[in-house]
């Protein structure tokens, strides 16, 4: 009989449904395995009392403390005028602090009987401050007594006291006597690591560990558990990656070797400059992909400007040689134009095929967009579905039925991140058998989160700048504490016009969201706890130039909402050099090139992320002319939005930031989990920290799975597979 069930079983059948209820809606656990999955915070030491010197602020939070003293306060109120209002004040203390307890009116009884001076408890409230003193308003407490009730005594058997991550509406020590409850099931685990691997790296069984991590006695305890459970995380999620690249590398594709003397050869002879030796590394591995029988699946990691569109256009004009069509796929209609503006341009006449002066070996690039006109849009299918078009660019209009490909041999997606394993694998069943794959982002990512999140892609990495390319100078400009620091900024927007460049001005909203009644709620609760504002505005800063610091510069804006055509012709006279000053949303954020534009001012910069801001700082010197960034914000310098700016200014290099953003931010962010507001899977694995364990992972898994790719030899592993697949197939694997 299988035994999986006892960790399938139903919290509520266990708990009752109050507890049960609870549990589901403020901490996403249902079953009993999900609760044995819900691991300590941290633990507290019976002898060793906590800090109570560094509390957190309007947090829940739980401390083990000793009653130092308790006095009953009487006193008179409006509900007690005659004196009779009772309040009990407790004092608490661990050694590096000391806490106020207070507790009022008919809920002063019980503890005024308990919290005698010298009991040692848990307490667990929200900390405010009372008179320049922090206190905890009506704390619950479990008395800590090892000699006393017999619960209590199994409760806290060991030397160590969990402390779980809790809500306001059930306290740690409830979550422990729950656990206490379910932890006979944990024998039951059906172990998903291997025999031979746990025992090669010596780790404990999976009832072992979870036994440890709940109930330790030692901190070795802790240590062996924890290292144990972040191979589960790693090895499990691997071995999903793995059997995904293993499907993927069974698949049938064309090989695609490009002509000796074809298209690729005469582009490279027209090229005005050398390729770096990074650009050669890659193309190389890319072409070795290409002329494979199963599909190319590659990862293009490049920093801003490092030239992976060059790189990329290399590998389809290779396809187009050896007779195939290639698609690459923007994320937004003005990046698809931009693309095609400028792969034409670095093509010439090579992408003129089948015009007069077209040469002889050209080929045709089209573009394909959601808003062409119906004549345009009936050409471009047209030249698609006869092999006409070698090259076609655009947006997921592409994935659309109708659009038919003569013989589809690479899909380049740009910018990741936008974009879903199932868009990817939908554009992948539009050529007769299925095309290779090349992946670019220009948002640098840790090599572990590589491995983590886009497992199922080999990684290529650009990491040198070509020559040509100035440095960017970025400052911070704190507008509230320094106004003359912003004054200054408009003057070098001014000097950098007056020497006959360009200018960005970034701003995090675009200001006409009184039509939108989503926006309108967020503008009544602004974040901004600093100074209570909605974020700046794209339309309103822009006319506040205008008429103000940038008066008799031609200032224009551009951003999400505006008609496609309009947004083009704003790009195309911003690129042209008609416009001085752009102020625009984050829609330039990815792949606009203007050589010309040196400068760029980001309004309210705290609002927007690490990698968001340096992305958007590598739209400026791309051209001969250095380049300036100023990120300007209100927010205090101690804060840590600050701090994360001055981190941004101080180093161009985007895989230091990217490390810099994920240490501040959660791991389930980064792994896309933020925005589903599902619980990360990774419980106990810190994608940075723990580099070693996923990389050996990998290396496990893809072994495993060469050896058994549907791991009939693994029902442990295979079931916790299917966990994780139907938890996360839509936050996780499938976020591509």
């Amino acid at each position: 009989m299988d035994l999986v069930p006892a960790l399938q079983e139903p919290l509520k059948k266990v708990l009752g449904p109050a507890t049960a209820k609870v549990m589901a809606e403020h901490l996403g656990l249902h079953t009993v395995g999900d609760l044995l999955h819900h691991y300590p915070r941290r633990y507290e030491e019976r002898g060793q009392l906590t800090g109570l010197a560094d509390l957190p602020m309007d947090e829940h939070v739980t401390v083990v403390a000793q009653v130092a003293d308790a006095r009953l306060v009487t006193y008179a109120s409006a509900k007690a005028p005659r004196g009779k209002g009772q309040r009990l004040e407790v004092t608490i203390t661990d050694g590096s602090g000391r806490l106020q307890l207070v507790f009022f009116g008919s809920g002063v009884h019980k503890p005024h009987k308990e919290l005698l001076p010298g009991t040692r408890a848990m307490f667990a409230g929200k900390v405010s401050v009372f008179n320049h003193r922090l206190q905890l308003n009506h704390p619950a407490y479990e008395l800590l007594r090892g000699d006393d009730a017999e619960e209590s005594v199994e409760s806290w058997a060991g030397a160590l006291i969990p402390l779980y991550p809790a809500t306001a509406k059930l306290e740690s020590w409830k979550i422990g006597k729950a656990v206490q409850t379910v932890l006979p099931s944990a024998q039951e685990a059906l172990d998903p690591l291997p025999g031979s691997l746990r025992e090669g790296r010596g780790l404990v069984s999976l009832p072992e560990a979870l036994l440890k991590i709940h109930r330790p006695h030692t901190k070795a305890d802790i240590a062996d558990a924890r290292a144990r459970l972040k191979w589960d995380e790693a090895f499990v999620l691997q071995v999903a990656l793995a059997r995904r690249r293993y499907a993927d590398a069974q698949l049938p594709a064309v090989p695609r070797r490009p002509a000796a003397d074809g298209l690729l050869t005469a582009f490279d002879d027209r090229l005005p400059f050398t390729l770096t030796d990074g650009q050669r590394k890659v193309s190389a591995e890319i072409f070795d992909d290409l002329a494979t029988d199963h599909p190319m699946h590659r990862l293009l990691q490049g920093e801003v400007g490092s030239g992976k569109t060059l790189v990329a256009l290399r590998a389809m004009l290779a396809v187009v040689d050896a007779g195939g069509q290639a698609a690459m796929l923007a994320p937004t209609e003005v990046l698809a134009q931009q693309h095609h503006r400028s792969i034409t341009e670095m093509m010439g006449e090579l992408a003129e095929g089948g015009m007069l002066g077209g040469a002889e070996r050209a080929t045709k690039v089209v573009l394909l967009t959601g808003s062409m006109g119906a004549a345009g849009r009936r050409q471009a299918l047209l030249d698609l579905v006869t092999g006409e078009a070698g090259i076609v660019i655009g947006t997921h209009a592409l994935i659309e039925d109708k659009v038919q490909f003569h013989d589809l041999g690479l899909v380049v997606v740009d910018e990741q991140h936008r974009f879903g394993v199932e868009q990817r694998d939908a554009l992948r069943g539009r050529g007769k058998q299925p095309p290779h794959l090349l992946v670019m982002t220009a948002t640098p990512i840790p090599r572990t989160v590589a491995m983590t999140v886009f497992g199922d892609l080999e990684t290529s990495v650009l990491d040198q700048l070509p020559a040509g390319r100035s440095p960017i100078a970025s400052h911070v400009v704190p507008a509230a504490e320094k106004p003359h620091f912003l004054a200054r900024a408009w003057e070098r927007v001014r000097e950098e016009v007056g020497n006959g460049h360009q200018a960005y001005v970034v701003c995090p909203r675009i200001g006409d969201e009184e039509d939108d009644p989503k926006a309108a709620k967020k503008k009544k609760s602004p974040e901004d706890e600093a100074e209570k504002r909605p974020p700046l505005a794209v339309l309103d800063v822009a006319a506040q130039l205008a008429r103000g610091p940038l008066q008799g510069l031609t200032v224009e804006v551009l951003h999400g909402r505006m008609a496609p055509d309009d947004k083009d012709a704003v790009m195309r006279r911003f690129a042209a050099g008609d416009t001085d000053v752009l102020v625009a949303t984050t829609v330039i954020e990815v792949g606009v090139n203007v050589p010309n534009a040196t400068a760029m001012v980001i309004m309210d910069a705290d609002r927007f992320g690490v990698s968001q801001l340096h992305q958007l700082r590598g739209r400026v010197g791309r051209g001969s002319a250095a380049g300036l960034c100023l990120l300007v914000s209100e927010m205090p310098e101690a804060s840590p939005a600050r701090q994360r700016l001055n981190a941004v200014a101080s180093t161009l290099d985007g895989f230091e930031l990217s490390r810099i953003d994920l240490e501040q931010r959660r791991e389930g962010d980064v792994l896309g989990q933020a925005q589903s507001g599902v619980r990360s899977s990774l419980r106990v694995l810190a994608v940075i920290e723990d580099e070693e364990v996923i990389a050996e992972a990998r290396e496990e898994a893809v072994a495993v799975v060469a050896a058994d790719p549907d791991l009939e030899h693994l029902p442990g592993l295979r079931t916790a597979l299917d966990a994780l697949l139907d938890e996360e197939r839509e936050q996780y694997l499938e976020k591509g």
